[in-house]
């Protein structure tokens, strides 16, 4: 049966079903989610256009808020920017590039005229923290943002410019390290973190694959965790051929005495970091798709099993839904020797556009370590690797190896972000810690609070309590829901006669609403991701309408089969 077939029958679960055994829908199952989604979005697409339905896409995680008042500060930046090139050189079309001399005079004088202007009010107290509080230099300070915002030179240094890798810095701390660290001033002591600015976490898994490789710290074939259900890239990226790395999955598999997923790991799973030919663990946390955080007798268990049985063990910890997290520590938090963290800008500030990604190493760190510890033929292979850019090689640390991996090596000396986004991320990171009640914070926990209130009541449901939960998206397991409110025969009926990826069909098909199924997230084969951030707030409570409607459906189908 080809696609198109499936529009007049994606209803029919089990005519599907019946199709020895429903090899289009068995076929989906395989592809990435979010491919799947594409196929989802031209049936909501074909329905929408022949009914009054308006689509629903609750498939991808792409904020439909943005922060508004870094965004009017950075603006205002800019038009000053502008006017510093044009005091320079100024032949109409013509300008020349920002003086560092004086340049923090200047500023001032300019805020004080455009006081009224959107952004001008906050940008002061931005350059005045950046002064007052972290005692940069102020010319220095004001010409790294002016020349930086212009974007008219390479990044220099080519890892991060220093005063926003700072702020950067000052904020990462704050959002993935517990308060009492935080308190304490981790950048003053003897291990800081190092940061490499990225085109978002993407780019920065890219980068980190690759070098991983590079430096034989990982080599084909070698066994890595990954904590699942998870963000897809995560398991099918050691799936390619060049990597082909064999994958443990430490399993969310908890559930509390009501049978309530909590998305939490079983010291059953968790001891399974205890193999040391383990050479690497993968976590995304809070998780996507369940948007829940590690708890944290999990991350004392890790940290247990790292520090006694494991002190080897590479951790990559990608916390992107951090803020969303009440009290949120990162694995980066208990483990900084042996985590690199990965963070992403986008959804929290809505950048997604932007692509504004960091990399946090701490400056001693197991992966150095181990590049020190190689064996002879792979550290002569990496001398020569690296030759072009360093005299002395060896001494080239992973962090510096990451950025010269990012542009291969020979074009090192363009590589780093882009100034004009690294402007723009030390811009958000400072309006979240000039935020000293953490207003916006909390707007945006409410709004996706909301948003999950109302779909489950759509659903007709009670919302389930899940602690430590980032309702970034929510995860619905039809299995669980079906055995809980009408037994184990149900459950049964919904496996003989349909696939999993059946009720994100029909939710497309008959209703124009596009989900994507939890299977291609590791997540259990019966569920669906909703993303709880995209779409205004009254369209979860039809979400939730249909999504009931399509369970009612079901369970009639069973009823009927009962005579």
């Amino acid at each position: 049966m080809r696609f198109n077939d499936l529009r007049g029958a994606a209803h029919q679960g089990s005519i599907l079903r019946a199709q020895a055994p429903a090899p289009v829908e068995q076929e989906y199952e395989t592809l990435s989610p979010f491919e799947f989604k594409d196929k989802l979005i031209a049936l909501a697409t074909s329905h929408q256009q022949k009914s009054a339905y308006v689509m629903l896409n609750a498939g991808r995680g792409n904020p439909n808020w943005t922060a508004a008042t870094p965004r009017e500060g950075f603006f205002a930046l800019g038009q000053f920017a502008v006017e510093e090139c044009r005091r320079t050189w100024n032949e109409g079309d013509l300008a020349g590039k920002p003086i560092k001399a004086g340049s923090a005079e200047r500023l001032e004088h300019y805020l004080r005229l455009h006081s009224q202007t959107p952004g001008v009010q906050w940008l002061q107290k931005f350059i005045r923290y950046g002064t007052d509080t972290l005692h940069f230099d102020a010319d220095d300070w004001v010409h790294q943002l002016t020349d930086g915002i212009i974007g008219d030179n390479y990044p220099v240094p080519d890892r991060m410019l220093g005063y926003c890798e700072e702020v950067i810095r000052k904020f990462l701390y704050k959002e993935l390290y517990s308060k009492e660290l935080y308190s304490k001033d981790p950048s003053s002591k003897a291990n800081p973190l190092q940061l490499f600015g990225t085109e978002g976490a993407t780019a920065a898994m890219c980068y980190l694959f690759d070098s991983l490789l590079a430096n034989f710290l990982l080599h084909p074939g070698d066994k890595v965790a990954v904590m699942v259900p998870v963000f897809p890239p995560y398991v099918e990226i050691p799936q390619l051929s060049r990597f082909n790395f064999d994958v443990v999955e430490i399993r969310a598999t908890a559930m509390n005495q009501e049978g309530w997923h909590t998305w939490q790991y079983p010291q059953k799973e968790l001891e399974k970091l205890r193999d040391p030919s383990i050479k690497a663990l993968f976590t995304v946390n809070p998780s996507n798709p369940p948007s829940v955080a590690m708890d944290e007798g999990s991350l004392e268990y890790i940290a247990d099993i790292v520090h006694i049985h494991h002190p080897n063990l590479m951790v990559i910890s990608d916390d992107v839904y951090a803020t969303f997290a009440d009290n949120y520590v990162s694995l980066a938090g208990v483990l900084p020797y042996n985590t690199l963290a990965v963070y992403s800008f986008s959804k929290y500030f809505g950048v997604t556009g932007w692509r504004l990604g960091v990399m946090a190493l701490a400056q001693e760190n197991v992966y150095d370590r181990l590049l020190s510890k190689l064996p002879q033929d792979e550290q002569s292979a990496l001398a020569g690797r690296y030759a072009s850019i360093t005299r002395r090689p060896e001494q080239l640390n992973f962090i510096q190896r990451l950025v010269a991996d990012s542009r291969q090596v020979a074009l090192n000396h363009t590589a780093g972000l882009s100034t004009p986004q690294q402007v723009q991320m030390a811009m958000l990171a400072g309006f979240a810690l000039l935020d000293e009640n953490d207003e916006y914070k909390h707007l945006t926990r409410h709004v996706c609070r909301k948003r999950k209130q109302q779909l489950y009541q759509g659903l007709h449901l009670p919302e389930p309590n899940v602690p430590h939960s980032a309702d970034y998206y929510t995860e619905f397991d039809l299995e669980e829901w079906a055995t809980r409110h009408y037994g184990a025969a149900f459950t049964q009926y919904l496996k003989e006669h349909y696939e999993p990826v059946d009720i994100v069909l029909r939710l497309a098909q008959q209703s124009s609403i596009v989900l994507l199924n939890g299977g291609g997230f590791r997540a259990p084969r019966w569920s669906i991701r909703v993303s709880l951030a995209n779409l205004p707030d009254d369209a979860y409570t039809q979400i939730g309408a249909k999504l009931h409607q399509v369970l009612e459906d079901y369970v009639a189908a069973w009823r009927g089969s009962l005579g």
